[in-house]
């Protein structure tokens, strides 16, 4: 018994308390801002399986990444060969009949395994940072030779093209965004940074008149284009219109969580809760939403800096990209300063299978820190 006592006391001793604390109280925010919306029937898609639903993710995340961080992330990275495989397998399965594209979604993004639905791609983004971060850790030292970069893009190109092949443009933009973070933190040589820069005017010209459907760049051009806006006030602009609108009838204090005269907008309770909170918390329930996900960015490259080698410090490389990309996206999207691409709000949106995936990356983070210095396992422990 006290053997058990002195290693749970060693555990949460090392454990990144402050971190977890804050994934865990942005959390209880979100299941009380959809517990609400549910009271205040807002949408006819919001229902009370909602909140029930991020709660139990929300409390199975947290296990797991407790669980997680007493596990050597050297020893996880170390398994890409199963998880990789297994995460682009269920990512393909999207292709088949049990692929289910939901009601006014572009893609095919969901996998219906008959006793459970969920996304794909948000397993592929965790093994995509783990296996990266792998993968670039062992060819540190020549990640700038021709072969190890072609090999490194393709590392990157695969998930990037099957998810993009099912039509979900935001997520593949994450995956886009995460390489870039990671190849960048590893040491990237300038003059590859130099030929993307001079890459990106030539291939935005291809992507925007080759290779964009009408009705993805309506979404960029929307942004500026107020006749277009107008012409599509009941089509692809409705949902900005209404967030905006949603956003600023909150003012600076809100309306208040209960009993406002609330705005409908699509997807309120997932994509456009950000709206939600700024409408009824106002400008400084908006103000909090940042400063706390800002926060969550800024530990976990906090523990980057710390982490004992490579491998530890780009998988919380990945983790804050993959957080921040989201975040400003998503917040973008509200705003109207970035396109509708369905990217949610990360822990605050609703949806279990995000939930539980940001917090065994959250898991990962910990792992990071909690070996740290001296090698203490979840289960033994040895000598440096």
């Amino acid at each position: 018994m006290k053997f058990i006592l002195t290693n749970i006391r060693k555990y949460f001793g090392r454990l990144d308390k402050l971190l977890l604390l804050l994934c865990m109280g942005i959390c209880a925010f979100s299941v009380f801002l959809l517990y609400t919306l549910n009271e205040n029937d807002i949408s006819a898609f919001v229902s009370d399986s909602q909140y029930k639903t991020q709660l139990v993710a929300s409390i199975g995340g947290i296990i797991a990444a407790l669980i997680i961080a007493g596990i050597n992330y050297q020893f996880v990275a170390k398994l890409w060969y199963i998880y990789a495989p297994l995460s682009l397998i269920l990512t393909l399965l999207l292709f088949t009949p049990l692929g289910v594209q939901r009601e006014g979604a572009d893609d095919i993004g969901w996998l219906n395994l008959g006793f459970i639905q969920f996304q794909p791609s948000e397993i592929l983004k965790l093994a995509f940072i783990l296996s990266l971060a792998y993968h670039l850790s062992k060819v540190e030292d020549r990640m700038n030779e021709p072969i190890h970069f072609i090999l490194l893009c393709i590392h990157g190109a695969v998930p990037t093209l099957i998810i993009r092949k099912t039509g979900d443009d935001g997520s593949a933009m994450v995956f886009i965004f995460i390489f870039f973070c990671m190849m960048f933190a590893a040491g990237l040589s300038w003059k590859y940074l130099v030929l993307i820069a001079v890459a990106i005017p030539p291939a935005v010209y291809v992507l925007w008149n080759y290779i964009m459907q009408p009705h993805q760049r309506k979404r960029f051009q929307i942004l500026w284009d107020t006749a277009l806006q107008e012409e599509e006030a009941l089509g692809i602009y409705m949902q900005p219109r209404l967030g905006k609108i949603a956003l600023g009838s909150g003012g600076l204090t809100g309306q208040g969580l209960f009993g406002g005269n609330y705005t409908y907008v699509p997807e309120i309770h997932n994509d456009y809760i950000f709206a939600y909170i700024g409408m009824t918390m106002g400008f400084l329930g908006c103000v909090l939403v940042v400063f706390l996900l800002a926060g969550l960015s800024l530990k976990i490259l906090s523990n980057a800096s710390s982490a004992r080698d490579t491998l530890g410090r780009l998988i919380c490389i990945g983790v804050f990209a993959l957080i921040v990309f989201h975040s400003t996206v998503n917040i973008g999207m509200v705003i109207g300063v970035a396109p509708v691409i369905g990217i949610p709000l990360p822990f605050f949106s609703a949806g279990g299978t995000s939930v539980l995936c940001l917090f065994i990356a959250i898991g990962m983070v910990l792992s990071v820190s909690f070996h740290n210095m001296k090698r203490y396992h979840l289960f033994y422990s040895e000598n440096d």
